[in-house]
């Protein structure tokens, strides 16, 4: 695929560097034994914010259908992200009345992990997930799930079908999306002139202000303030009428989005504030942007610092958890397994793999317990109060704990 060179959102050429990452792979591509000896192919890792509407994106390497199509991540891995989940669905029946009367349906639907609960409720549900091997545990969930991905031609083709959203949804998918416009258009014509969308995504206020560079990788192309995803749903006749704050994956928006001619919702105090608070951060000030790879770089050499600093002790650190975030993190910094005996995770689909670049071994979290390493380091570090209390048992032998972002610390 040829680079973009224009803004995906308004189309303005991108000239402005928020931050370069070197080269990496593709963050979800974990490596098979067999397949050790062989190169893996590493992009660069380059995001720029557009000096129009100040969305923040990356080159674009690799095509969706190669990156989503055979995917490693599963959803309901995380106990406290099904938690989540669960609160949601329950809120949404309460808050907004749905019943079995109505219509939800969710895009990229991963596991059936959100849309299992409203099964529970007797409400119908349609999930749209792109990933084969994800959808085929949704179906076994009884969650039915169209393998595909979104945009206008699956919404012309699910409107033909007679499918219309009372409830259209969609966690952490708008990172993933390379044609926003065609997306948000399809979101349009899918959803039921008196529907709600809800939408949750990583807030880039947080992202920059807790330095979350970890959470920058090709998967995910783009990356969202208040303002720039309302101007891309006003954009194709939708309007965001209020927002939660969440804090999911070190900091989230959740927003709620109407047909711009509904007028059944009305646009919230929380909303209002949320966009004073963007702007006095300075969300539309390219300045406030150049400062960021300075603050990255310090945290990148903390990192590898304390690792040096533990590995001449002759101490052993090992990982907790394969996330995307982690591989960032990895590559950026250059630690492999010289610094880095393994890393353990929940998901048996990643076990027995090797981390992407770093070529780290996964295993299962068992073997902590075998090896009684001196440190555990949580790549997840959004699930970090989840992790250290499934790991607590390495206290036993005065096991500790290291946090990477927003300052690399150590917890004991």
């Amino acid at each position: 695929m040829e680079t973009i060179n224009n803004c995906r959102l308004c189309g303005d050429p991108l000239k402005d560097l928020f931050l370069d990452l070197g080269i990496s792979p593709l963050a979800n591509s974990y490596v098979h034994a067999e397949r050790l000896q062989q190169s893996e192919p590493m992009y660069p890792l380059k995001t720029f914010v557009c000096n129009s509407c100040f969305l923040v994106q990356i080159e674009d390497y690799e095509s969706p259908q190669h990156i989503f199509s055979d995917y490693a991540y599963f959803s309901s891995y995380s106990d406290s992200w099904l938690k989540h989940s669960k609160a949601y669905v329950d809120a949404m029946m309460t808050k907004y009345k749905i019943n079995s009367s109505h219509q939800v349906i969710e895009i990229a639907s991963n596991d059936g992990y959100l849309l299992q609960y409203f099964v529970d409720y007797k409400v119908p549900v349609l999930g749209i997930e792109p990933a084969v091997n994800v959808a085929a545990i949704a179906e076994e969930r009884g969650v039915p799930t169209v393998v595909d991905f979104f945009g206008t031609k699956l919404a012309s083709l699910l409107l033909e079908q007679g499918k219309s959203a009372d409830l259209l949804l969609g966690n952490n998918v708008l990172a993933h999306v390379p044609n926003l416009n065609d997306f948000v258009a399809g979101m349009k014509m899918i959803l039921k002139p008196t529907g709600l969308i809800t939408m949750e995504f990583p807030h880039l206020m947080r992202l920059i202000e807790h330095v979350q560079f970890d959470t920058i990788y090709h998967e995910h192309y783009s990356y969202y303030s208040l303002q720039t995803v309302s101007q891309l749903f006003s954009k194709h006749g939708l309007t965001v009428f209020d927002v939660e704050h969440l804090p999911t994956h070190g900091g989230s928006l959740r927003i709620y989005a109407k047909h711009s001619e509904n007028e059944q919702y009305h646009v919230s105090s929380a909303f209002d504030q949320t966009l004073a608070d963007e702007q006095s951060f300075g969300i539309t000030d390219l300045a406030m942007y150049a400062t960021f790879k300075s603050r990255a770089v310090q945290v990148k050499r903390d990192i590898v610092s304390m690792c040096i600093a533990i590995k001449n002790r002759y101490e052993t650190i090992v990982g907790y958890g394969a996330p995307a975030k982690g591989n960032t993190l990895l590559n950026y910094c250059g630690l492999d397994s010289d610094y880095i005996d393994y890393t353990v995770d929940r998901n048996p689909h990643k076990q027995g793999r090797y981390l992407p670049g770093s070529r780290i071994p996964i295993f299962s979290p068992e073997r902590i317990k075998e090896t009684k390493p001196n440190y555990v380091f949580i790549f997840p570090w959004n699930l970090k109060d989840e992790i250290i209390s499934q790991t607590s048992f390495i206290r036993q032998w005065g096991g500790k704990w290291i946090i990477p972002v927003p300052k690399a610390i150590i917890i004991d």
